[in-house]
């Protein structure tokens, strides 16, 4: 059985040829290729033929298939369901903004958090991606608006928000990392990409040591136990006190913040009250808010508030000095916003 090209990041790929005596110099000419220019053709150009044989034999370089493509009509959001080879299904988001998009990336088949303002936490966890699935919905995208959307393929920003928790399948997710940021590969900025977590410990231990500089985002959502627990249930395992105890720990750049990610749900944790104990919590710490307004979805039994409602708590919110920002919706005419990724319908 064939290796995925695309599970492999540079490192990988001059390692194997060395081990068959073949010129490394072909990772760079293939990672050219196939991560810049995102030929969808296999390259022969400055590569040997006894190397091409071994290429050819050897690899993969299939990419998950685009199911179906569902496009905004509001603000030209973009909203992917990959077919993958097992027939399992992932959805995938491109997200506009300055002429530019930013990609949405899921990193698991449903996902295993059980979280309830998440429509994904319904479908359960099927199993993990591997990198090539993970760095496909990249690649696939980006090809996409190269067909469809001429001279807009200015991907440059990636986001680990799709479907899964991206720390629970670490390595694959760490991979894909690697060939994004990679000078060979898509030479992704490190402060262009942002995992985002519901708080998972054993990931958040790995994190200093294997990918630092990489964003993190945490969905903290309520700042009390009991609510939170309702929200988020593996809090009730790895409670919020010793998650920030472990994000204090990562190491920032100069100008780098962590991203606090709250959802504010009507009438469940949007009072004053709420806004001023997350800003007791996060007070002092290098710390930037996303407020997101909930995001309905078939079944969801939550609600959005009303804006005036968002506005007061970010107003509690600044009397802390914490930067936050009231995140715009986009995509929820096609179930692309936050917390509605569902592959199963």
């Amino acid at each position: 059985m064939k290796q995925s090209f695309y599970d492999l990041n540079y490192a990988d790929l001059e390692s194997i040829l060395n081990q068959h005596n073949l010129n490394s110099s072909a990772a760079a000419v293939l990672f050219n290729w196939h991560y810049k220019k995102k030929e969808n053709v296999q390259c022969t150009d400055n590569i040997a033929k006894g190397s091409l044989a071994f290429i050819e034999h050897n690899f993969d370089f299939s990419l998950p298939e685009i199911d179906t493509v569902k496009e905004s009509t509001k603000d030209r959001t973009v909203k992917f369901l990959f077919k993958l080879k097992d027939n399992h299904k992932i959805e995938t988001v491109l997200i506009p903004f300055n002429n530019k998009y930013s990609i949405c990336l899921s990193s698991q088949v449903g996902c295993a958090m059980n979280c309830s303002f998440c429509f994904t936490g319904e479908q359960g966890l099927k199993r993990n991606l591997t990198t090539s699935e993970i760095v496909g919905q990249f690649i696939q995208a980006w090809r996409w608006l190269a067909t469809n959307r001429p001279g807009e393929e200015r991907i440059l920003n990636i986001v680990f928000m799709g479907q899964g928790e991206p720390l629970h399948n670490f390595d694959a997710v760490k991979k894909a990392c690697e060939i994004f940021l990679s000078q060979h590969g898509t030479s992704i900025g490190v402060q262009k990409i942002t995992i985002s977590t519901a708080g998972y410990i054993p990931g958040l231990k790995r994190w200093s040591q294997e990918i630092p500089g990489v964003n993190l985002a945490l969905s903290l959502h309520s700042p009390f136990a009991e609510k939170r627990n309702e929200l988020i249930p593996i809090n009730k395992k790895y409670p919020l006190d010793e998650v920030l105890t472990y994000i204090d720990k990562v190491p920032l750049n100069k100008k780098q913040f962590i991203t606090y990610e709250y959802i504010l749900i009507k009438d469940f944790n949007d009072s004053p009250e709420d806004a001023k104990k997350l800003g007791t919590v996060l007070a002092g710490k290098r710390a930037y808010i996303n407020l997101i307004p909930f995001n309905e979805f078939p079944g969801a039994r939550y609600q959005r508030p009303h804006l005036d409602k968002v506005e007061r708590f970010k107003e509690v919110l600044d009397t802390f000095k914490i930067p936050t920002l009231i995140r715009g919706v986009k995509g929820d005419d096609v179930l692309a916003a936050c917390g509605q990724l569902n592959s199963k319908i």
